[in-house]
């Protein structure tokens, strides 16, 4: 629920106040800007992994940047396994097979996310399935 909306339809959001949803494995997304609250060109959000929680990998319809906000990240693209900590940032391209996962046996991951069109979609590598991200924001 926005904290505020100006007649400008700026909004102001608390993400502790925002509904999440279980991704599975351990990790739990959410969803911050979206059509949903105005946004027309791009969606962001935070994902929280539990200790070596991972996401399954997935490519997306266009550009995303991920922002390690704490914790000890394992990016997973083009055969390589990247270490990223804390304000490390990637650029990701449309249609590239990814996925994170919590390098910590201890300690939480938190990634900040942002898709570079509001209609981004997900879809998973191993089932081809395709979904809405902004669909995300209703469960």
């Amino acid at each position: 629920m926005p904290i505020l909306t100006t007649p400008s339809g700026a909004v102001a959001l608390r993400p502790t106040q925002e509904p999440n949803h279980d991704r599975g494995g351990g990790a739990r997304t959410t969803p911050l800007v979206s059509p949903a609250i105005g946004a027309q060109g791009f969606l962001n959000g935070i994902t929280d992994f539990a200790p070596r929680a991972a996401i399954p990998f997935h490519s997306h319809n266009c550009e995303e940047s991920v922002l390690v906000l704490e914790g000890e990240a394992i990016l997973e693209i083009d055969g390589e396994q990247i270490a990223l900590g804390t304000l490390d940032t990637t650029f990701i391209p449309a249609r590239v097979s990814h996925r994170f996962r919590n390098a910590s046996d201890s300690a939480n991951l938190r990634i900040f996310w942002t898709y570079a069109r509001a209609d981004a979609t997900r879809t998973l590598t191993d089932s081809g399935e395709t979904r809405p991200i902004a669909s995300e924001r209703a469960r």
